[in-house]
């Protein structure tokens, strides 16, 4: 890679940063979900369109949630808002279901899992564009039965998408009676559980085509990049929440994300 590209690959990923940071802080929304398809568009971009690109990006992103979940999980506890129980009872089904999504992932070509991102982020888009906080089914959280469905559902589910627990973990929990701030700050958790567990199972994961400094599906330089530029800018992002309404810019958002969702299905199926 000569140094023209070197650094217009630096640049890009300076832009994903700070734009997931923001986003982050303002919105609540896991990086990840911004992440995925950015990174897509800056290595396609860069020439490295191969046909297992989406495990670069996947891993990649999965693996700056380990920080950004640390971060997030240490902060909420400080003001009590985690709800330990729930963590520890979901945290082996997610664990579960995440090795099992990278072990689907690393077995899928990029066309196939745009069509999984394109089609789940779909979702997670009306979500965010008509989910209420106050809409409930039960009082309290799932069973064992329900649970070891739905924990290893979360964790497979995530890894294929890239993101951490949040876009599932918080409406499970907002309808099964978790206040939203706690369920917030408890899917965070959700986020480590995923992370950890897939980042070191994509590193064994051989990627042919990957673009520079790529250690199995892991992008290092992407990796570092990202985690300097959200430590920066998700306060940021924090304060503008506090300075503005973020719900009408919730469903900006959700409108962004169906039409990002929608070109990766286009990518995808149209090539």
């Amino acid at each position: 890679m000569d140094i023209a590209t070197l650094a217009l690959m630096g640049g890009l990923l300076l832009v994903i940063g700070a734009v997931a940071g923001i986003l982050a802080g303002l919105l609540g929304v896991g990086g990840g979900i911004v992440l995925v398809p950015a990174f897509y568009y800056a290595f396609a971009g860069l020439g490295y369109d191969g046909p297992e690109l989406m495990q670069v990006c996947l891993a990649t992103s999965l693996s700056t949630i380990i920080v950004t979940s640390i971060r997030s999980v240490s902060s909420h506890n400080k003001k009590g808002a985690v709800e330990w129980p729930i963590l520890r009872a979901w945290a082996p089904g997610i664990m579960i279901g995440a090795v099992i999504g990278v072990l689907v992932a690393s077995g899928l070509r990029t066309p196939t899992l745009q069509v999984i991102f394109g089609t789940i982020a779909i979702l997670v888009a009306f979500y965010m564009l008509f989910f209420k906080s106050e809409w409930q089914i039960a009082d309290r959280m799932p069973g064992l039965v329900g649970r070891s469905i739905l924990s290893p559902l979360v964790g497979f589910l995530s890894v294929l998408m890239g993101i951490g627990g949040g876009s599932f973990g918080v409406p499970i929990m907002s309808l099964h009676g978790v206040a939203i701030h706690r369920a917030v700050a408890t899917a965070a958790g959700f986020g480590l559980i995923i992370a950890v567990p897939s980042v070191i199972a994509f590193l064994f994961v051989d990627v042919a085509g990957a673009p520079p400094y790529t250690i199995g599906a892991v992008n290092l330089p992407a990796f570092l990049v990202v985690i300097a530029m959200t430590t920066l800018t998700a306060p940021l992002g924090v304060k503008l929440a506090h300075a503005m309404d973020p719900k009408p810019l919730k469903r900006v958002f959700g409108v962004f994300l169906l039409l990002v969702a929608l070109n990766m299905l286009r990518k995808a199926l149209m090539g």
